[in-house]
């Protein structure tokens, strides 16, 4: 990846490709997955008696964990499969080798700006769940269930910090490189021609979604214990 010549313009081609294909459905998967997180966690706090302590709650579940799942979910099925589908068509079409025996390096020609595009993305999407998910669950919380807005932005600001924030933009970060190089790994790798290549495009999916679930498990355990609680 830090190996001059830098493949700029092949870095813009995929992140705009990867961005143009999980930007609306991350966008409309937001929007029910806060309002879920909102009205579920609304709904235990009125019967615990702690409806002030809604929005804290929700919010930190979007931004802490729903966020970065939802991104690193899209990314590994829509952009990950598109890049081991590439990648593998051009290893069956043997331009891998031909690339090889060329002296061009299809890990920092063809990997690389592919698995850096994947991350930034990531990390842009993040941002854009996290903005979508927390106003869908202010909407459905104080619309949908009778909270107060004033209550409801209170409980967040006093519960939640900046380290929050890190957290899911790392998150977001890593599991953006492990969808793209997974999936890079795949198309490297096909058996048994044109059928391979569609075999190893489930594989990636499959081997992402299993890894990003247990990567967040680590590093949400690590950070809980950390980075102490606001107040605390």
């Amino acid at each position: 990846m830090f190996r001059r010549p830098f493949q700029g313009r092949e870095l813009v081609e995929q992140f705009w490709f990867i961005a143009s294909v999980t930007i609306l459905p991350t966008a409309l998967v937001s929007v029910p997955f806060g309002a879920v997180i909102a009205l579920q966690v609304g709904s235990l706090t009125q019967q615990l008696g702690a409806q002030s302590f809604t929005g804290a709650a929700s919010v930190l579940a979007v931004i802490q964990q729903a966020s970065p799942l939802i991104v690193a979910l899209l990314i590994a099925g829509a952009g990950g499969s598109a890049i081991c589908a590439d990648i593998g068509s051009r290893t069956i079409r043997e331009e891998i080798d031909a690339m090889v025996v060329m002296g061009v390096s299809p890990i920092q020609r063809l990997v690389a700006p592919r698995v850096l595009a994947a991350m930034l993305v990531a990390v842009f999407l993040n941002g854009l769940v996290s903005v979508v998910g927390v106003l869908g669950g202010y909407f459905f919380n104080v619309i949908m269930q009778g909270g107060t807005p004033g209550a409801y932005l209170a409980s967040f600001s006093a519960l939640a910090h900046l380290p929050d924030l890190y957290i899911s933009e790392f998150k977001a970060l890593l599991f953006g490189f492990i969808a793209g190089a997974v999936a890079a790994h795949r198309g490297l790798n096909p058996r048994g021609g044109p059928k391979g290549v569609g075999d190893a495009v489930n594989q990636s999916v499959v081997i992402a979604f299993l890894l990003l679930f247990f990567v967040n498990l680590v590093l949400t355990a690590i950070y809980l214990q950390v980075v102490p609680p606001k107040g605390s």
